[in-house]
């Protein structure tokens, strides 16, 4: 024993400044290149090489099993259909309520100097109106062939004019669309050049209707003719509604929707939920969603958060946290949590917008799902009808964010819907104009704690390398202390381990 003790001692003596000064220095340049290597990694794939690798790798090999993990043959199937649904999750759709540029965009624009549609929303409404408003044959018309190039321009005051010249040539419904979104300054301007583009769009859609079976020419044109019917009766109805008439904008939709069945790509659905809310006819509100908050249809956060209000706004003016707290939820009380968590998770940008706790802007033409977008569209137009049932935005305030310790980790398995999309900030962000408004993330990517750890190693050890550089004898009596004091409870195992083993055959086990 005591001759490991003194070996011991003569090798902390013969260390030299030098060696301190080298060890540090080694052990900051180590841990500083896998602090880069971790940061690296977690800003590429967003999660942590050595936590990757430790549960992917290390936890089987200790026994650790996931029970949640399907088959292999199910796990890939799942992992396909998951794939696809991210994708689909991350188109992007049309803004149900969009507002109108030349009434309500354009003026914000006059009053705050702001543009609040960015270039790539408005090249996406572009897009759409050359799809739904022209076709194939439009040069055989020429007011249609005029229009056919109006809808590529990039210049407003271009647009507006082929519109007018069209508009000289014959009645032209997309000249009036045109016209009524762009040139119009007030409701009523736009209205009134819907009404004139109802007569010209009725006219045509006629017209094909008879000759939609003649060959495809003629099938493309009566779908053309329909899209441009529907968008101006849709359009009209959104006029009544944000003047004042919101039971007639409400008949206008059920009769569009009795017409055009098959039409659900435009969500005209959404409007007239919004348009039952006003009323405050929330029985009829039920019977829609019970037809649209189908498992086999597409949801939305319209659809989501109108369902958790309905819940709510049953229990919401007697609702109280701490009575909660002390009996337990009620039966009603628990449905109406449970749907504020779905919507929740469906969409978790929206809650902060409700509640206020995040500037509200004009929302974009174009919206994605289960995006800060669709939040700021949905918060726009519902946050008055949050507000009118008595405290439900109470409720949502009390219990949102459990729905954060509901979903399971990681949080690509999700919980009520596929995992939360990983697309939705880069889409946002061509969206929305980031130049005023902070886009919305979600989840966050929080450092991993290997990280915080790698991070704290090399600031530790580079302290101590400069140190040891500046006060090299100071320091190496600071680490022969340390060293000394690390090793004492070994020395005291050894000695009492000597006192009870017989000296034979310690001194046999110390020579091997």
């Amino acid at each position: 024993m005591f001759g490991t003790e003194s070996s011991l001692s003569m090798f902390l003596n013969t260390l030299t400044p030098k060696f301190y000064v080298a060890l540090t220095g080694t052990s900051s340049l180590i841990s500083g290149l896998i602090l880069i290597f971790e940061w690296w990694y977690f800003r590429k794939y967003g999660t942590s090489f050595i936590e990757q690798v430790s549960v992917s790798h290390l936890r089987p090999l200790l026994g650790g099993v996931d029970n949640s993990s399907p088959t292999n043959s199910n796990s890939s199937n799942g992992d396909a259909d998951s794939n696809r649904q991210s994708v689909s999750e991350c188109k992007v759709w049309r803004n149900p309520l969009n507002l109108f540029r030349g009434a309500e965009y354009n003026r914000y624009t006059w009053v705050t100097g702001r543009e609040p549609l960015t270039y790539y929303d408005m090249n996406l409404s572009a897009q759409d109106h050359q799809t739904f408003f022209t076709c194939d044959s439009d040069h055989l018309r020429p007011a249609d062939a005029i229009m056919q190039k109006a809808w590529r321009e990039r210049n407003p005051q271009a647009r507006i004019s082929a519109a007018h010249e069209a508009l000289e040539l014959e009645d032209c419904a997309t000249a009036y669309i045109l016209l009524a979104e762009e040139e119009a300054t007030t409701i009523v301007e736009a209205e009134k050049l819907f009404k004139q583009a109802v007569k010209a769009g009725e006219g045509c859609y006629r017209r094909s209707q008879h000759l939609q079976h003649h060959g495809a020419q003629y099938e493309a044109q009566h779908r053309r003719d329909t899209n441009v019917l529907v968008y101006i009766k849709r359009r009209l109805a959104m006029c009544s509604r944000k003047l004042g008439r919101t039971r007639e904008a409400v008949k206008m939709m059920r009769d569009l929707m009795k017409e055009f069945p098959l039409l659900s790509m435009f969500n005209i659905h959404e409007n007239l939920l919004e348009s039952l809310l006003e009323l405050q006819n929330y029985a009829d509100v039920q019977a829609v969603l019970a037809k649209y908050d189908d498992i086999s249809l597409p949801k939305s956060a319209t659809i989501c958060y109108t369902a958790a209000l309905l819940k709510a706004r049953a229990v919401s003016d007697k609702f109280s946290p701490e009575a909660a707290s002390r009996r337990g939820l009620s039966t009603a009380e628990m449905n109406a949590v449970e749907a504020i968590h779905r919507a929740v998770e469906f969409n978790p940008h929206v809650p902060k917008y409700l509640l206020e706790m995040k500037s509200l802007i004009l929302p974009p033409e174009h919206i994605l799902k289960r995006g800060d977008s669709e939040a700021i569209a949905y918060a726009f137009f519902h946050l008055q009808h949050w507000k009118r049932v008595e405290g439900a935005l109470n409720l949502l305030h009390c219990t949102w964010e459990g729905t954060f310790r509901m979903i399971p980790y990681p949080l690509e398995k999700g919980h009520l819907f596929y995992p939360y999309p990983i697309c939705t900030e880069t889409a946002d962000r061509e969206l929305l104009p980031t130049v005023f408004h902070e886009v919305s993330v979600y989840p966050k990517k929080e450092l991993p704690f290997f990280i915080l750890f790698t991070a704290g190693l090399c600031s530790f050890t580079a302290m101590l390398a400069l140190l040891t550089h500046q006060f090299p004898e100071l320091m190496g009596v600071f680490a022969k202390a340390f060293l000394s004091t690390l090793f004492a409870p070994l020395n005291f195992i050894m000695e009492k381990v000597e006192s009870i083993l017989p000296s034979s055959l310690w001194h046999q086990l110390t020579r091997i």
